[in-house]
């Protein structure tokens, strides 16, 4: 089968290239607005951040022991079903698979904005027109194969790190030249556990993307050795750099002022180094937004691939062109991110189009909380062979994602709930089909 043979042959991802992924694609356009967003909470962000980066590396963690259990199977569908069946694994994919291309018609529609910040005559076109570009640009990138869209995706990594090691390094330099810059306006926000789980909450958001090495897993040499280390590397690193640039301006900006703030590195900069940074700041938020576009569309067309060879989708989609790259699949989940992108621009839909974007964690977490569950069940599956640590994974990144699901709040929840029963026809369909098959 032409799949098969794809799968066998294009082993094009190495460790640089996975852990670029996992970097890449959680480090997105949120985290430059991530400071004032937390803001209002004061030290709970602090705390909010050690909770969700202690969570998130445990089920990094549970990521990494999957691909180093199943090193043969094509990523998180394969771990849920050969564990816990076909429906719970077609719930978690199908949410996660929708929740990809609704976060790239989302990137595209935010690179349009602080473009025009750099590129002046982008401001006299229409945005739709110019985020169908962007989008579609990408889309390109990853119908030249893996191999590309992985090179891709380490140039825009390291590019997009530099404006975060800028506000590190003026972070320490304040530290050393003027130390009481730090006490002057320290947060006043109590600390309760409303804000602490709300922040927290936030912080998840920004932390999605940390299963990216295991999507891919077809794709990738040696995945039993590769995706762990590449999966848990990228979450940490990833984790403190957060950590840092969000301790900077929560503590160098009087609490108020940074909670209003449209552009909070921008004015630590300007607070500290001198006015004139934004458009400057402007270009590398826009590479980090192409970064992150570029990862989810290589992303969304292997994970659509993969769920079309299990047949849970149309097999039409596993289909590769000569570079070996899922053409079809990234075609179709193109259109389907470019109909969320005119949606967006739609004035009668605009509202709930940015809902639909807030529910993505949502939709993130049944993949999670099922490849937990999943890696707990080796213990008893196995007549407890496996280490006590497959155990204690399992039920730590549960606990984790139920947790998370508590501090969404329940209009979110519900609506997870229904997208997931928005696939339940295509599961039932596609179910019916392999039946009449066999």
């Amino acid at each position: 089968m032409e799949g098969d043979a794809g799968m066998q042959g294009g082993k094009e991802l190495g460790f640089w290239m996975c852990t670029a992924l996992v970097v890449g694609n959680v480090i997105g356009m949120g985290i430059f607005m991530l400071p004032a967003s937390l803001a209002p909470f004061g030290f709970n962000a602090l705390l909010g951040w050690g909770i969700t980066v202690l969570g998130m590396s445990v089920l990094a963690r549970v990521f990494a022991r999957l691909a180093r259990e199943f090193p043969q199977a094509d990523g998180p569908y394969a771990y849920i079903r050969d564990n816990l069946g076909d429906a719970p694994a077609f719930l978690a994919i199908w949410c996660y698979w929708v929740s990809l291309w609704i976060t790239n018609a989302a990137l595209a529609i935010a690179v349009v904005g602080y473009l025009g910040a750099i590129v002046p005559a982008v401001q006299s076109m229409s945005p739709a027109i110019v985020a169908l570009a962007i989008l579609w640009v990408f889309v390109a990138v990853s119908l030249f194969g893996a191999r590309t869209g992985g090179g891709v995706q380490v140039l825009t990594t390291l590019i997009k790190l530099l404006p975060m090691a800028a506000i590190i390094a003026l972070g320490a330099w304040v530290l050393f030249t003027e130390p009481s810059a730090y006490t002057r306006s320290l947060p006043t926000t109590p600390i309760t556990l409303h804000d602490l789980m709300a922040a927290s909450t936030i912080a998840l958001f920004a932390m999605l993307g940390v299963e990216s090495a295991t999507i891919p897993a077809g794709r990738v040499r040696d995945p039993g050795r590769t995706i762990p280390r590449a999966t848990m590397a990228g979450t940490l690193f990833t984790a403190a750099i957060y950590l840092a640039i969000s301790t900077v301006p929560l503590l160098l900006i009087p609490q108020l002022q940074l909670a209003q703030s449209t552009a909070p590195f921008v004015d630590v900069l300007d607070r500290f180094a001198g006015h004139g940074n934004a458009r400057v700041l402007a270009a590398f938020v826009v590479v980090s937004g192409l970064g992150a576009l570029n990862g989810w569309t290589m992303l969304t067309g292997e994970l659509t691939r993969s769920m079309a060879l299990h047949g849970v989708l149309p097999a039409r989609l596993q289909a590769l062109n000569r570079r070996g790259a899922p053409a079809f699949a990234l075609i179709v989940t193109g259109v389907l991110a470019s109909a969320m992108v005119l949606m967006n621009y739609s004035r009668s839909l605009v509202q709930g189009f940015t809902f639909l974007t807030l529910v993505v964690t949502a939709a993130n977490l049944p993949l999670y909380l099922f490849c937990a569950i999943a890696l707990g069940t080796l213990w008893r599956r196995r007549g407890r062979a496996p280490s006590g640590d497959v155990l204690v994974l399992g039920v730590l990144g549960s606990v984790y994602a139920v947790f998370a699901f508590i501090g969404l709040g329940r209009e979110p929840f519900l609506w997870s709930l229904a997208l997931a029963a928005a696939g339940v026809p295509l599961y039932a369909w596609m179910r019916a089909r392999r039946k009449r098959a066999q």
